[in-house]
């Protein structure tokens, strides 16, 4: 579905708010002023506020990177946050409730709030988009998410890419996608948030087990077979929560997969390589320079699964690995011992 017709380029946001600038903070931020936005970003350490204003770089997160003109940096949520059309947030999904309840007050009352983030909350089994509206008390319709096989050094290269704006309330979904249009980057829109949120989710958990298998040194096959059955289990978890089959059959579901599960810039798909290279769990988050959201929704989902009765032996192989209760060389051969499975 493409954007309305109804809004112009001039209903684009002029001024927008970014918070968090990791690696996809920072690219969306890119991605947001080559639309046209004049973009403010918050980063938590000033040293890094001031190195993406003065010199246009965040080194730590997008090393050779050049940032555009109309991207600043700053450490004062405040500053940020004050007349913002827009508020985008990329904070890890853990500590996305303690952001906003610094931010509540802040956040001016007609602005847009766009989750770039992919989890689900421990503990509450919150979707990103629901711990919002909870935590400032908007309605839905001001709420939107952004999903797709979105690996952000790709992106800051301006390699082309497509993602996709969801929001229960069409005309909020259009006006996120204008904002994130521009000639390397383009944003479709659906109404299906669920579905899209989940897709961002449960392709995490796949490439943990992609890398896992990839660590331990199979092949193609292997990893094409995980990839499909881990698109079923998506699935099914997405269409049980009230999700549309066909959102994961596109950008946010299977686009999402497949870059997450192929790429060696994936979190999820490193993390999981270093599981099956025979690395612990503590080991592992070690050595992560930055979240690899995967890890900490296995929990959350599998809670989930459970509460809907669907049925998810990859994500839940990945699970035993993670606890230290499977040996990464065992996670593929479940796949030819499992019951006879019906269909594909």
């Amino acid at each position: 579905m493409n954007s309305s017709d109804h809004l112009t380029p001039d209903s684009r946001a002029r001024k927008v708010a970014v918070l968090g600038a990791g690696s996809w903070g920072t690219t969306f931020s890119k991605i947001l002023a080559d639309g046209g936005a004049d973009v403010s970003l918050w980063a938590r350490r000033p040293e890094l506020a001031r190195e993406i204003t003065e010199s246009k770089r965040n080194s730590d997160y997008l090393p050779g990177i050049n940032l555009p003109r109309s991207i600043r940096g700053f450490s004062s949520l405040e500053t940020v946050l004050d007349d913002a059309e827009q508020v985008y947030l990329s904070v890890p999904s853990q500590s996305l409730r303690e952001n906003l309840l610094a931010a509540r007050e802040l956040i001016p009352n007609d602005a847009i709030v766009v989750s770039l983030m992919k989890g689900v909350e421990k503990g509450t089994g919150l979707r990103m988009s629901e711990v919002i509206v909870q935590v400032l008390e908007i309605d839905p319709d001001r709420v939107a998410v952004v999903s797709g096989p979105n690996l952000a050094l790709e992106i800051a290269k301006q390699q082309p890419t497509a993602a996709v704006v969801s929001s229960q309330n069409l005309e909020t979904a259009t006006l996120v996608a204008m904002a994130a249009t521009n000639p390397y980057f383009r944003s479709f829109v659906n109404t299906d948030v669920i579905g899209t949120e989940f897709g961002g989710v449960l392709k995490n958990l796949i490439a943990v087990a992609i890398g896992i298998v990839d660590g331990v040194g199979y092949g193609e096959n292997t990893k094409a077979s995980i990839i499909t059955r881990g698109l079923v289990e998506m699935t099914d978890f997405a269409v049980a929560y009230g999700g549309r089959a066909e959102t994961l059959a596109g950008l946010a579901g299977l686009g999402d997969l497949i870059a997450t599960c192929e790429s060696s810039l994936s979190r999820n798909n490193t993390a999981g390589r270093l599981l099956g290279q025979g690395y612990s769990f503590t080991d592992v988050v070690k050595q992560m320079n930055q979240t690899a959201e995967g890890l900490s929704s296995v929990a959350p989902v599998l809670e989930l699964a459970l509460a809907k009765g669907v049925e998810m032996p990859i994500v839940s192989q990945v699970a035993e690995v993670l606890a230290g209760t499977m040996d990464p060389r065992d996670i593929a051969p479940h796949l030819t011992t499992d019951p006879m499975p019906q269909g594909e």
